[in-house]
């Protein structure tokens, strides 16, 4: 409850600090290798990245738990003129069936997800991404008792239904990009 309400309050007062606006150039190279599927987005925010991968071809669902940022989702996506794109209001940690998809990304939201519901997060990823499908994740890494999760902590969290394929570490606040497989 009350993080919903911190949410919706960064949303409402202002433009939170991880709403840039900009495609990461790991999505970017991403969709330029990649023949367009299904995706889902964890955390959608806005929805920058689903708009994004709705304009190259992609069928994306978009789940946020503020509902200021899906709606604002929602008007981003009904300006640029795409139509395969869906956005939720739910929390990652509850989601249902909305099918099995070929890409799922979470570009700063399993760091914010607290410990003990990750592995609802972690389970519902492997039910609903296809064998082969990516994963790609950027989180902040614990430090100095902020928001972050330990690559460890990662690393043991999906290592049962998915091969980490890729892991670089971020620049500037300690953080990192994940790819995984799923098998």
């Amino acid at each position: 409850m009350w993080r919903r309400l911190f949410f919706e309050l960064l949303y409402r007062f202002g433009r939170p600090r991880w709403d840039t606006g900009v495609t990461p150039p790991e999505l970017l190279d991403f969709v330029a290798g990649t023949p367009a599927g299904r995706a889902v987005d964890l955390g959608c925010g806005t929805g920058t990245n689903a708009v994004y991968l709705a304009q190259h071809g992609w069928d994306v669902v978009g789940v946020d738990f503020s509902s200021l940022a899906v709606d604002r989702a929602r008007r981003r996506a009904q300006a640029a003129g795409v139509s395969r794109v869906r956005f939720l209001r739910e929390d990652v940690t509850e989601l249902s069936d909305l099918g099995t998809f070929d890409l799922a990304y979470d570009i700063g939201c399993l760091h914010a997800v607290p410990a003990q519901r990750r592995p609802r997060y972690a389970k519902w990823l492997a039910t609903s991404l296809r064998s082969g499908a990516s994963y790609l994740l950027y989180a902040f890494t614990a430090s100095d008792g902020g928001p972050g999760i330990a690559r460890r902590d990662v690393e043991h969290l999906f290592a049962e239904s998915f091969m980490l394929e890729r892991f670089e570490e971020g620049t500037g606040r300690p953080s990192a990009w994940y790819r995984f497989a799923r098998r």
